[in-house]
């Protein structure tokens, strides 16, 4: 059988021979995380390589003869340093799935690395002036030409079948590989969407903070101008109230100096009437000297009495009605205050009322407003939550699906090794037995590969008939490994939620409520009758087929001479001194005994971390 994968990841290589371009047949190369620093050129010669990983190197540039490599279909170069891609690999058609870090291209951009494996390819296609056809139409005949050569270097029967499986294995992994390309896309155009909507959500809450600020100034504008207008009238009427006060003051001097300018008459008709009789004396003395009868003295007397009395009566008068006219010109003035006064409180209340509804009707609006932001934001943050909750789950699935991938890779490469084994076992039998030997060995050989591992095995057969017998019932025997796996019994069952299931791996939701309702009714009838999880003595379950090779098959006893069949035994690397009895997962080397098993970490042999012990026991 030609040599067809190569697996040198993690060996610290930093170059790899010039001459590999020898391995014409060669098919997968992997020389994931290593120190090299270039690719020769006479890899251009592999002209039947498939797959080519050199993620996790120092690589700055690929070779032109990558062009070359006319069967390539899976091309990973991320986690390096290179930053331009060879235009020759345009002339690549079957390449399907292409790795790279699309934040450190330049030459193809970013936005066309960042787009896909077909639009690179179209993009190089374009700058070398070629046509772009999608890879489905070259795929065909590599596939026919990969089998046919096969064929041809492998003429029998099981080698040709173990070729199809692999080329099988190769177009699933690269189906996966399309499928995982595809959800990252989906994936950055979800994160791209999250951050335009935070975007938009912050554009929002900073224009309503904006329009927040804007009603506020216009309240405290709107009441400075309400109070500076309120203080303006103020003044206003308090320099009014200083003025009528002023003329009111006025008013009762201007009274005051009447009152004393009647006062001062009154003193001058005193003195006047004093005249008169100084006046009255000396007429009389001027009569007397000028012989004037008594009648014209007493005629005089009387008009200038009656005149004096007439003036005087005439006065009285006016100052009566000077008296009046300020009275009423007083109560006047006090009236005309009284009315401004309470016609200035109606405006000040009115101007206070419409400023205190302005202000309520202010805050009612930020709260309303306020309200609906918080509204807007708590949906916004729900629809956040649940669309990370979907990414996680997605990002779990896609975890659980990468891990199985490598496990079942994992356990293909172990197939494949214990069947060159078992070849090789089968070709020095056939040397030393005779013809009818060969079918015999044939049978065991496939024997060993419908078995079971001896830790599956034992660990289904641990579990409890109820539950083993309610998953066949439910349609769920996939699930038997792992709750043999996990040792979940049905009290455990019983204790656990929809959530526990999922962690544990049951992901159907309808599946977890299910076999939760019915252990449920299964612990509830043992309560009344504790014989039904007494299991049964005599039968013993029997394990399903399992869906891939196994690992540690069951030694079988053959009617062959046991001196060819018995299989040689190994001492502890460790001690030295005891049988090897402890079997390493997931590298699958058996190199150590119980005791010196227990404080190792890593596999002696390939320093590797050991995930699982199991313990081999040999049939008499």
């Amino acid at each position: 059988m030609p040599f067809q994968v190569l697996d040198l990841h993690d060996n610290q290589l930093t170059a790899l021979p010039d001459d590999i371009g020898q391995l014409t047949s060669l098919q997968v190369l992997n020389v994931e995380r290593n120190q090299l620093t270039y690719l020769p050129r006479s890899i251009g010669n592999l002209a039947q390589l498939q797959t080519l990983n050199v993620k996790d190197n120092k690589l700055k540039e690929l070779p032109d003869t990558l062009g070359e490599l006319r069967s390539l279909r899976t091309l990973d170069i991320s986690e390096n340093e290179i930053q331009r891609l060879p235009q020759m690999l345009a002339h690549v058609r079957t390449l399907e799935t292409l790795s790279l870090d699309a934040s450190s291209m330049v030459y193809p951009p970013q936005e066309v690395c960042s787009a896909g494996t077909e639009a690179i390819q179209q993009f190089l296609c374009k700058e070398s002036g070629l046509e772009y056809y999608p890879p489905s139409q070259y795929l065909l005949p590599v596939l026919e030409q990969d089998g046919a050569e096969n064929s041809r270097d492998s003429p029998d029967g099981p080698t040709d079948r173990f070729s199809r499986e692999e080329v099988e294995w190769q177009n699933r992994f690269s189906d996966y590989e399309k499928r995982k390309e595809q959800k990252m896309l989906e994936k950055l155009e979800f994160e791209r969407r999250l951050e335009l909507g935070q975007r938009e959500h912050a554009q929002l809450l900073q224009q309503s903070s904006s329009q927040k600020d804007e009603i506020l100034q216009t309240v405290k504008e709107e009441q400075s101008r309400l109070e500076q207008g309120l203080s303006e009238r103020q003044r206003y009427l308090d320099a009014e109230r200083q003025r009528l006060q002023e003329q009111l003051k006025q008013t009762e001097q201007n009274i005051s100096n009447r009152i004393q300018k009647l006062l001062q008459e009154n003193q001058r008709q005193k003195k006047s009437s004093e005249i008169l009789k100084s006046l009255e004396n000396e007429r009389i003395r001027m009569e007397q000297l000028m012989s004037i009868t008594q009648e014209e003295t007493e005629n005089l007397r009387r008009r200038e009495i009656a005149s004096a009395m007439q003036q005087m009566l005439t006065e009285s008068c006016k100052n009566r009605l000077i008296q009046m006219a300020y009275e009423s010109q007083r109560q006047s003035l006090v009236q005309q205050a009284c009315s401004s006064m309470a016609e200035m409180d109606e405006r000040f209340q009115q101007i206070l009322s419409w400023q205190q509804m302005d202000q309520n009707k202010a805050i009612s609006q930020i709260l309303q407003e306020s309200a609906m932001q918080k509204a807007a934001f708590e949906a916004l943050q729900a629809k956040k939550d649940l669309m990370l909750q979907r990414i996680r789950s997605q990002e779990m699935i896609s975890e659980q699906r990468w891990a199985l991938s490598n496990l079942l890779q994992q356990l293909l490469k172990e197939k494949t090794q214990r069947e060159e084994e078992l070849r090789e076992i089968l070709m020095e039998l056939e040397a030393k037995s005779e013809t009818k030997q060969e079918n015999y060995w044939l049978i065991q050989y496939q024997r060993l590969l419908n078995q079971k591992p001896l830790s599956l095995k034992l660990q289904e057969e641990g579990m409890e008939r109820p539950l083993a017998t309610l998953l066949v019932e439910l349609s769920a025997e996939h699930y038997l490994p792992i709750f043999a796996h996990h040792r979940i019994s049905l009290d455990m069952l019983g204790r656990m939620s929809p959530e526990d299931l999922a962690k544990v791996g049951v992901t159907e939701a309808g599946l977890q409520h299910e076999i939760l309702r019915r252990v449920q009714e299964l612990l509830d009838a043992a309560r009344m009758q504790p014989e039904l999880l007494k299991p049964p003595k005599a039968k013993v379950l029997e394990p399903l087929e399992p869906t891939a090779p196994e690992e540690f098959p069951e030694p079988v006893r053959p009617s062959a001479p046991p001196s060819e069949l018995e299989v040689p035994t190994s001492e502890c690397v460790v001690c030295l001194e005891r049988e090897a009895q402890m079997i390493f997962l997931n590298c699958g080397h058996i190199c150590c005994c119980q005791q010196c098993c227990q404080p190792l970490r890593t596999c002696p042999l390939c320093r590797q971390e050991i995930a699982q012990r199991l313990r081999i026991y040999h049939s008499s």
